[in-house]
């Protein structure tokens, strides 16, 4: 069980572990190009992570980036309040299985409760078994669609 690790909030200051858990993530999700082919520069990155709309969580073994979740806080108009969506989740293999994603996730339960944030909320995709069950445990399901559409004149 995961115990030794630690978990950490990332700043602007964070540039190297981000840049970690872009490579990790790549990784996890078998789409190195995008995640580590171009790596946005260090403005832009240490501008994002000093933002108060995004919030980046990594678990660390020593100075490894074993874990990384990454996601964005949604101001509301209907009401004076804001959700937390989970955009990227992923834990290396070798650490899988041992409470680091559920630990990370604690650490965002903690920090929404800190700023107020109604809810938090995440996708899976059907056949994704592993995390359909870590966020059964902390979650209530919803079967929804989600739609992909593309800005005007993009071409594929």
């Amino acid at each position: 069980m995961f115990s030794a690790m630690a978990i950490r909030v990332l700043c602007a200051d964070d540039l190297p572990l981000m840049r970690c858990m872009l490579d990790l993530f790549g990784r996890a999700f078998d789409d190195e190009s995008t995640y580590s082919g171009r790596q946005p520069g260090d403005s832009y990155l240490r501008q994002l992570l000093g933002s108060p709309t995004f919030i980046a969580i990594c678990a660390l073994d020593g100075e490894e980036v074993v874990g990384g979740l990454a996601g964005y806080v949604l101001p509301k108009f209907e009401q004076q309040r804001s959700e937390f969506y989970i955009y990227d989740l992923a834990v290396s293999e070798h650490y899988r299985r041992q409470g680091i994603a559920a630990a990370m996730i604690r650490e965002l339960q903690r920090l929404a409760a800190a700023r107020g944030f109604y809810a938090i909320f995440v996708q899976a995709d059907h056949g994704d078994d592993p995390a359909i069950a870590l966020y059964s445990k902390l979650g209530v399901r919803e079967d929804v669609l989600h739609f992909d559409i593309e800005p005007a004149n993009q071409k594929k």
